[in-house]
């Protein structure tokens, strides 16, 4: 039996920089990953099947259209007699949650398979199949910390972070990423570029406020509850920044400690009892 967690993604940074001639957006985000992962094993056989259990299995559509299944059919697509298996998924991140669950997901499928077919990690064949199943696998495969650009396939080196101790808040709202897409307006871009990222936590805090997301505007446009999320984060004892990550509707708030964030979480899971919650350490 194989075992890979699948660590979900922030992006702690987004901004849309244009629509490519194909409909594609370019991006450019800064990524992080969190303590909080789906766990994916595999055991090897000659019948390939999924199951999937945990607390947001139900909401994870029907096992055929699964991320994970996608990935071993892109990976036989490129190389030859790949040995697969039983998948088993305990699904803990929010499906549709702008956290690339499903991209984590189906990223934590190839490292095994990789594995098992005795495959390196950096395998040209191994990366494009990531990139054909979508564009977070890339990063997702990656799973640390760095900027990524393009459509998500271009990834820089890894980046240094500091521990950054969070609070993800999902108001229960399921996010379609192509219906957040249809409602951005794509207007000149005022804000910096990336630069490189400092090592100290409070001058990353202050790189973060020089850097929104450009998907929570028409995010709220599809969700207005995110804006509601997003000014109780920032209202939160402790909290150095709020943000939307992805293409919503999960928020994070930013804490100089595990303390602070644990007291917020707290708070929030007892006064938004509707809410999906939890403390997390970024990296």
């Amino acid at each position: 039996m194989l075992t890979e967690t699948a660590p979900a993604k922030i992006n702690l940074t987004l901004r849309v920089l244009g629509r490519r001639a194909d409909g594609y957006h370019e991006l450019e985000s800064l990524v992080a990953f969190a303590d909080l992962a789906d766990r994916l094993t595999l055991e090897p056989g000659d019948t390939l099947a999924l199951d999937v259990a945990g607390r947001f299995a139900a909401a994870s559509g029907d096992v055929s259209d699964n991320l994970v299944l996608k990935a071993v059919a892109a990976l036989r697509e490129r190389v030859s007699g790949v040995k697969a298996g039983r998948f088993a998924l305990d699904k803990n991140i929010p499906v549709a949650a702008g956290v690339g669950g499903g991209s984590a997901d189906a990223a934590a499928a190839l490292r095994l398979l990789a594995t098992l077919n005795d495959l390196a990690p950096d395998d040209e064949r191994l990366i494009n199949a990531a990139r054909a199943v979508g564009a977070d696998v890339p990063v997702c495969l990656a799973s640390k910390a760095l900027i990524m650009r393009g459509v998500g396939e271009l990834l820089s080196p890894s980046v240094y972070l500091p521990r950054l101790h969070a609070v993800l808040v999902n108001p229960g709202v399921a996010l379609a990423t192509r219906d957040v897409f249809a409602k951005l307006v794509i207007r000149e871009n005022s804000a910096p570029a990336l630069t490189p990222v400092p090592h100290g936590f409070d001058e990353t805090i202050a790189y973060l406020k020089q850097h929104g997301n450009d998907l929570a505007e028409p995010a709220i446009a599809c969700a207005p509850v995110i804006a509601e999320v997003l000014t109780v984060l920032g209202a939160t004892a402790g909290c150095r920044v709020a943000r939307m990550s992805g293409s919503g509707a999960t928020c994070f708030a930013l804490f100089a400690n595990a303390d602070e964030a644990a007291a917020a979480a707290k708070m929030l899971q007892a006064r938004y009892d509707k809410w999906w919650v939890t403390p997390a350490v970024l990296s």
